[in-house]
């Protein structure tokens, strides 16, 4: 009898990960759901049992900012299910403030959860997909093709990204192993609400930036009442390991395409420039 596929997936305690996590399991694969603080794991284990895949689901602790958690945990998962068919990497985390403003410590920060994390965690888990003819899916943002305002950090972290895998994808297919990115716009998840700004806070701090960041935060609230829910912007990821020969990038909705197309026709830089201009007017 054929075992299951398994499918290991990163920052499963809310939002994103978490609906991809279900996702997965419905369609049948053995989810290795990780999060850094396992004691986040109440919500996913709720909605589990709700969808009725609890037994698919095994909750793990991995924190892609520690390699030695890392290899922890892959070796769990070959020890306990004997392969490795799928790695979707979507922990991450927000970060907002313009760079004169900002200490450089949070700036590797949101370079080593966003980039570094994503690296290491890819680089340990190839070997297995190697042996398993298996695939990558990694969560970027449409935030790795077109930079936004007051994401210094985040957009610089995601298009690196968005280049590594880019450059991994036709190397990676010389040994089986598929490599797919997936560009969500906004999503209205916990990921935004965990920042825990302080808007008042931050305008009083902001100085000369005060006006532009002010504009900025009033066109994201704006936006982000009309985002995709967490299970309209997973579904795109089932779809990325469900398929024999997923594309390469792909947008999880109409919308998030029209906006990275923004980017990839604009040879000058210019289409972009005009359009977060007006973000911050």
């Amino acid at each position: 009898m054929t075992s299951p596929k398994t499918v290991l997936i990163t920052g499963t305690s809310s939002g994103i990960g978490l609906a991809a996590a279900i996702g997965a399991a419905r369609s049948g694969w053995t989810t290795i759901a990780t999060m850094r603080d396992t004691g986040k794991a109440q919500a996913l284990l709720k909605a589990a049992a709700e969808n009725g895949v609890a037994d698919r689901i095994q909750v793990k602790r991995l924190d892609v900012v520690d390699p030695a958690s890392i290899a922890a945990c892959l070796e769990e998962v070959i020890a306990e299910h004997g392969r490795l068919d799928a790695l979707v990497n979507n922990a991450g985390a927000a970060t907002v403030g313009t760079i004169e403003q900002m200490d450089l410590d949070d700036v590797r920060s949101a370079m080593e959860v966003n980039f570094f994390g994503v690296v290491a965690t890819t680089r340990a888990a190839l070997p297995h997909l190697r042996e398993a003819q298996g695939r990558v899916i990694t969560v970027t943002s449409v935030g790795g093709a077109v930079g936004q305002p007051f994401n210094e950090a985040y957009c610089a972290a995601k298009f690196a990204v968005e280049g590594f895998m880019e450059s991994l994808a036709p190397v990676a297919a010389t040994v089986g192993v598929d490599v797919t990115v997936v560009e969500p716009g906004a999503v209205a998840s916990e990921f935004v609400t965990n920042l825990g700004l302080d808007v008042p806070a931050l305008l009083a701090a902001a100085g000369p930036y005060a006006p532009a960041l002010e504009a900025y935060i009033a066109r994201t609230q704006q936006s982000f009442g009309t985002a995709q829910s967490p299970a309209e912007a997973a579904a795109p990821i089932i779809d990325a390991l469900t398929a024999d020969h997923p594309a390469f990038r792909i947008q999880t909705s109409a919308w998030a395409r029209d906006f990275v197309a923004t980017t990839l026709a604009d040879l000058d830089g210019s289409a972009v420039q005009d359009l977060t201009s007006t973000w911050v007017r």
